[in-house]
């Protein structure tokens, strides 16, 4: 059983989820991992000295638990096999992992078969984030004083990454983003010899899409 495994990470409230589950709807055998969903506790979240509580950083997250969910995935990749839509779909499945902290987690380097990082301007990422509610609610002054910070820091450090890394405007539309991320993926999966064959579509692309250069 062949599989593939891409990797979704970016500037909070980027689009993540959003490309992730687009991208499932149309991609053969396709499974989600959510790093969001391996926060540990609020009561286990350390403080800094200004108060804020530091979620933006790889202790807050049970990443050992995320790396099990990934294990199991992949033990159990051949029981995801449904769709008949690609030639020898049965020969592949698709894992997309999604999360803020993805290419800073060394045990996940040897993974990606692909990799995304999606990057929206200070402003309109402040304004995006003004707009979530978040459990716990964020304090006053946690975004300019943990998460852009953080997101800086943690960018700074994949100037190390030894593996391409797809950099994704997210001021694009929703549509835009997928299409333009659809197509670098066929062609991906195209060169493993995993080539889609859709029924009353154009090659490797969705109906009523449109051509984006990746």
């Amino acid at each position: 059983m062949k599989t593939f495994i891409i990797g979704i990470s970016g500037v909070t409230n980027g689009g993540k989820t959003t490309l992730a589950k687009n991208l499932q709807k149309h991609l053969p055998n396709c499974s989600i991992i959510c790093q969001d969903d391996f926060f540990k506790p609020e009561s286990e979240i350390e403080t800094d000295k200004n108060g804020f509580l530091q979620y933006d950083v790889l202790e807050a997250l049970n990443m050992e638990k995320m790396m099990s969910a990934i294990s199991s995935w992949k033990e159990n990749a051949r029981c995801s096999v449904v769709s008949t839509d690609w030639e020898s779909a049965e020969e592949i499945a698709i894992l997309i992992i999604e999360g803020f902290l993805l290419f800073n987690y060394k045990p996940l380097d040897t993974m990606w078969n692909r990799s995304y990082f999606l990057t929206v301007p200070y402003e309109e990422c402040k304004r995006r984030r003004s707009t979530r509610v978040y459990e716990p609610p964020d304090s006053p002054g946690y975004f300019d004083g943990h998460v852009w910070p953080m997101y800086l820091k943690h960018r700074q450090e994949m100037q190390d990454i030894t593996w391409e890394v797809v950099y994704l405007d997210g001021t694009k539309s929703k549509e835009d983003l997928f299409l333009q991320v659809y197509e670098d993926l066929i062609q991906q999966l195209a060169k493993q010899k995993w080539s889609p064959s859709l029924s009353g579509q154009q090659r490797g692309r969705p109906k009523g899409g449109r051509k984006t250069a990746v």
